[in-house]
């Protein structure tokens, strides 16, 4: 089954599930904000740093199983498999977009 992304969504987890960081920092704003595991990550060099340290601890790929629209926002449910406890998971990976690219993205 194929699912249908915004551009900047899809580019996110396939630079997600390849690690390029260059790549998955051109799919956010320059102010962009993620939520996720309890912390707030501001601004493109802390993204950068987030995701860095979340692939050396949890080795992780997210692939994404489904997509919807909430409250003007892009939901997409995504089986999560990696180095944490009860791998996989499925995560809802909120998105905000503003000119096609990611404002803002919370992972619960």
């Amino acid at each position: 089954m194929s699912i249908e992304l915004p551009e900047s969504v899809a580019g996110y987890f396939t630079a997600e599930n390849t690690d390029d960081t260059e790549a998955l920092l051109g799919c956010f704003t320059d102010h962009a904000v993620v939520r996720d595991e309890g912390r707030t990550i501001e601004g493109l060099a802390a993204i950068e740093q987030w995701m860095v340290e979340a692939k050396r601890k949890y080795q992780h790929t997210a692939q994404p199983i489904e997509a919807f629209e909430r409250d003007g926002k892009t939901v997409v449910v995504a089986k999560v498999s990696g180095n944490f406890p009860n791998s996989p998971v499925n995560l809802e990976h909120i998105f905000g977009l503003a000119g096609g690219r990611i404002a803002s993205l919370e992972i619960r």
